[in-house]
């Protein structure tokens, strides 16, 4: 009996992880060549998201924003994503550290 219970529990494990998973808000966001598409992100204040980050530019790419204590670098053509915990009211900025002479992108927690 124990040899067919362990293989379900951990096939249940496994789809409720991905349905955990699946249920975060996401947001797309291109970088190319330090430009972002959308500049502004808005998302809801309190609730954990996701960023799926693509890299459309010709070289390395570093999304980062230090009050939100993330950074994630990609080579041309990957793409990424990166899981934001819940946020108070306000805005918070993003860079592409590779391109610090660009403006600078922002997420609104509403």
């Amino acid at each position: 009996m124990g040899r067919i219970l362990l293989p379900a529990l951990a096939l249940f494990a496994v789809s409720f992880a991905d349905g955990v998973q699946a249920a975060l808000p996401t947001y797309e966001l291109t970088i190319r060549d330090g430009h972002f598409e959308p500049a502004t992100i808005e998302v809801p204040a309190r609730q954990r998201f996701k960023i799926v980050i693509h890299n459309a530019g010709s070289g390395p790419i570093e999304f980062e924003s230090t009050p939100l204590r993330v950074e994630k670098v990609l080579s041309p053509g990957v793409t990424s994503f990166v899981v934001i915990h819940p946020l108070k009211p306000g805005r918070y900025p993003f860079f592409d550290e590779f391109h610090m002479d660009l403006p600078e992108g922002e997420i609104i927690a509403r």
